[in-house]
């Protein structure tokens, strides 16, 4: 019962949406250069990307399909973005390609699918492991009439296919317009490679105190104002949560072991059938261990025989003393009280070893690049045992440099075993021979010089666990304290934070969480949290209780946030250091007008420092970082000149250019007007694709249905 409760508590409902309308796709052949597409949409929409609607049906649909060939760690959530994200570039780009007349005809298919992994499809290879057209339409037209799953399958990747044939033509179309001069590839070269030094001075603006620089709320919404690109927000909500944990109590952990200590003796029970008594035998006594672990433990009987090192390391020791038929236990182990029975144990039972294996034409698993005949193995390996144990070899190096076997790259080192699980004659050699023995033996692989490494006891342990998990008592108790809470800070006006503190609960925040947001810090996946905080009833302050998986949450929306501009308060953290190093800049400047840097470097207490090869690429000046535009100012000035005050990233600089060193001619400037050509083309599908998504008019209302 106790489990059953423990299956209830932990249950949830997953609800599967299933589209109404099947994918469908009829093919010539087995791809036609016909409108590929679907039929009539029906219902509500999920989107409106530039005028169009995407139908909710057809999206539930490609989720459904989407999420059948994915893996178990992939949530709904993640696989219904991806296919978002998929539609959305799909149809946008289809835009595009209906504006250029981009069509994929049957020919070009194939020759796409010869560039990407379907072509690795051993279903689509001819017997050379060569991809094959006709053998892939006849292996689809095949999965047609006999495979009719993995023909639906394909229908669904056919489309992907298709789609991502037509965005290689299109980026292709768009990459043959991309060049580059070799005016532009010289101007680069002499970016990176004409050198400037420079005599400078630094007022930072760090010898401003902040709170000498007064910044008002219309400031800051002033700057907003006139920054709205940086300073769009979507619709977002900040939450507090309490949370309460289901764990196990002390006396649950007390309980626990308890009872199983109980099940070491024998016990009598009643037996209705016979009308008698019948005594049970104990964990001590029992005859049938399996049978006993079977009935009463949390984990089977484990046959295998162990080495020390794979017993839990803090009761390794204790386990390895053990007579058999001895208990040691109860003991805690990983969430669990456990009590093991030592049933075997074999002395020298595990045995490390290396070896260098010489192999010849005809043994079994040879490499077929190796020719020589047996008798050349033999005699070879005869010769590397006497070098073998020789003083001072090392057994590692010799097997790393002469053996064919696939434990070469590690000096032949083939770790432990047990008895039985090698070659008879190779095993053999190894458990009768005393470690540090070197030998020869033959088996089919060919023939072994072999060192026994060393050898290890194993043992056969039969442990008998419960795990230690909260009781139905500490599970009310702790659903009692959750709704309590919930009920206080609803009718107590002393606020959530305050009731928290008083019941000594931790108060955790969760900060701009987005409308299809899903995982929560220290919550984990709770999209019913999310959906709750944005729904139209919920108001800043509102609280409420959620089942969690391990627990309950109470919950409190604590912040508001409207698509849009920042409110003030919102960008303030962003604006105001900004406000603040003009305001610094400013004074700064006026401060020092028309003073020369020796003066300025008096006047506030700093040095006038110098930097050396420096150029338009590498604009990092030592000890005041990144200056690209104060760097850029002095490319452009004469050797001997000296600026005016410029502003910079760290501070105000005056600099003065003291040598310049021009870069050395080239013939040709080919070489580098190529790279910036490949550099600018290998941007093209991610930055072309991103303008035309921020160019168009999508309306996202997947979270009306997810």
């Amino acid at each position: 019962m106790a489990v059953l409760e423990n299956i209830r508590k932990r249950t949830t409902v997953l609800i599967l949406i299933i589209g109404l309308a099947l994918f469908a796709f009829v093919i010539s052949g087995v791809f036609t250069s016909s409108n590929f597409g679907g039929g009539e949409k029906v219902g509500s929409s999920v989107a409106e990307i530039n005028g169009n609607e995407l139908s909710i049906d057809d999206f539930r649909q490609k989720v459904e399909s989407a999420s059948r060939r994915v893996g178990p760690t992939t949530t709904s959530l993640q696989i219904m973005n991806q296919v978002w994200d998929r539609e959305v570039r799909g149809a946008i780009l289809s835009e595009q390609f209906e504006d250029l007349g981009i069509g994929i005809e049957q020919d070009q298919i194939v020759d796409f699918l010869r560039t990407t992994g379907y072509a690795q499809n051993p279903e689509f290879q001819n017997e050379n492991g060569i991809f094959d057209p006709n053998r892939f339409k006849q292996t689809v037209m095949d999965w047609k009439v006999n495979n009719p799953a993995q023909y639906d399958v394909w229908l669904q990747t056919e489309q992907e296919i298709i789609q991502l044939a037509k965005e290689q033509k299109y980026f292709n179309l768009v990459k043959a317009g991309i060049g580059a001069t070799l005016k532009e590839g010289e101007l680069d070269y002499k970016l990176a490679n004409e050198k400037i030094d420079l005599k400078y001075v630094r007022v930072p603006y760090a010898s401003i105190p902040d709170s000498t620089i007064s910044v008002t709320k219309s400031e800051i919404s002033t700057y907003v104002s006139n920054h709205k690109e940086d300073f769009k927000q979507d619709a977002a909500r900040d939450i507090q949560f309490v949370y309460f944990e289901e764990k196990p109590s002390d006396s649950d952990d007390v309980a626990v072991k308890q009872d199983l200590a109980k099940l070491l003796d024998d016990s009598v029970e009643y037996n209705s059938t016979t009308d008698r008594n019948d005594t049970i035998r104990g964990f001590r006594t029992t005859s049938d261990v399996g049978a006993f672990l079977d009935r009463y433990s949390d984990t089977k009987f484990d046959t295998v025989y162990r080495a020390k090192k794979n017993l839990p390391s803090s009761i390794a020791d204790t386990l390895m003393t053990l007579k058999v038929g001895e208990i040691y236990g109860p003991y805690k182990e990983r969430g669990s009280y456990q009590i093991s029975k030592m049933m075997g144990r074999r002395a020298n039972g595990s045995v490390k070893s290396s070896h260098i294996l010489i192999t010849y034409e005809g043994a079994t698993r040879a490499n077929p690049e190796i020719k020589r005949t047996k008798e050349e193995a033999e005699k070879k390996a005869e010769e590397l045992l006497v070098e073998a144990k020789k003083s001072g070899v090392v057994f590692s190096e010799l097997a790393r440099d002469n053996s064919d076997g696939p434990s070469a790259p590690q000096g032949g080192d083939l770790g432990y075993f047990q008895e039985g699980s090698l070659a008879t004659e190779f095993n053999d050699f190894i458990f009768s021979n005393p470690v540090g023995t070197i030998g020869l033996v033959e088996t089919d692989f060919g023939f072994h010089v072999i060192r026994v490494d060393d050898k290890e006891d194993i043992v056969q342990l039969a442990t008998l666990s419960r795990e230690i998990v909260a009781s139905e008592e500490t599970i009310n108790t702790l659903f009692t304290d959750a709704t309590k809470f919930e009920m206080e800070t609803i009718a107590d006006e002393s606020g959530f934070s305050e009731l928290a503190k008083k019941g000594e609960y931790l108060v955790r925040p969760v900060n701009k969480i987005k409308q299809l947001d899903e995982n929560l810090p220290g919550l984990g996946s709770q999209r019913n949290v999310v959906q709750w905080a944005f729904n139209s009833d919920t108001e800043v302050g509102d609280i409420k209780r959620f089942n969690i998986n391990n627990g309950y949450a109470v919950v409190q929306l604590t912040g508001s946030y409207k698509e849009g501009l920042m409110a003030p308060e919102d960008a303030s953290a962003t604006v105001l250091p900004i406000i603040r190093k003009e305001r610094k800049a400013a004074q700064i400047m006026a401060a020092n007008a028309g003073k020369s840097m020796e003066a300025i470097a008096k006047d506030n207490n700093v040095t006038v420092s110098t930097a050396s090869a420096l150029s338009v690429k590498t604009p990092t000046i030592p000890g005041a970082g990144s200056e690209p535009a104060v760097v850029g100012t002095a490319y452009g000035m004469a050797q001997g000149e000296t600026s005016e005050l410029l502003e910079g990233n760290s501070g105000v600089f005056m600099v003065e250019v003291t040598k310049r060193t021009e870069a050395p001619k080239l013939e040709n400037y080919s070489t580098y007007a190529n790279t910036l050509k490949n550099n600018a083309a290998s941007r093209v599908n991610t930055a072309v694709y991103n303008a035309l998504k921020e160019a168009a008019e999508i309306e996202d209302k997947r979270a009306t249905f997810y």
